[in-house]
């Protein structure tokens, strides 16, 4: 698949929609969770929303319970714990399987198109730490891993998981994009 924009998805309040709405646009895609360690990267995600929205970047939040049951919640549970813990405004779509038998097809499109994230290795490593065991290698690792999708629908770049919305390498790789409008 070329282009992202013709999966089906259902927003965080329910009501079916395609990624097609956003065409054009510069899109960071990322499987959240609210009870991680890494949870606290909502708030970068929401200021890098913040300041490169009107350059045409738009953050799609997936909620997925796929890592130690770290996204217990319902979808009216997690869309206010995303408001009021960190003011999270960027859209958020409903609970979905970023990996095994169940994984959703916009998971399956970006993992083909991408198998390898940038900056794998150290959080990789941690997990393997703690007995945490490994998917396949181009499965998604655990939460917050983070898929940028440029104007075209085309998956452009991968990140993992501990690659914060702030890191030199993240950041530039959207400027990147969002210079090509």
């Amino acid at each position: 698949m070329n282009s992202i924009y013709p999966i089906s998805v259902n927003r965080i309040d329910g009501s079916a929609d395609t990624l097609a709405s956003y065409s054009g646009k510069v899109l960071l895609v990322v499987n959240v969770a609210s009870k991680c360690g890494l949870t606290p990267q909502y708030e970068g995600l929401e200021k890098l929303y913040k300041d490169k929205r009107a350059q045409g970047l738009e953050v799609l939040g997936f909620p997925a319970n796929d890592f130690k049951g770290q996204e217990p919640g319902t979808e009216a549970e997690i869309t206010e714990f995303c408001s009021l813990t960190y003011g999270v405004d960027f859209p958020m779509f409903s609970k979905i399987s970023v990996v095994g038998e169940n994984r959703h097809p916009l998971y399956e499109a970006l993992t083909e198109a991408q198998p390898k994230a940038i900056g794998d290795g150290p959080f990789r490593e941690r997990l393997k730490g703690y007995g945490i065991p490994m998917g396949q290698p181009a499965d998604v690792l655990w939460n917050f891993e983070k898929f940028l999708v440029g104007r075209s629908g085309e998956v452009v770049a991968r990140f993992a998981p501990d690659v914060t919305a702030d890191d030199p390498r993240l950041v530039e790789a959207i400027e990147a994009e969002l210079a090509k409008g």
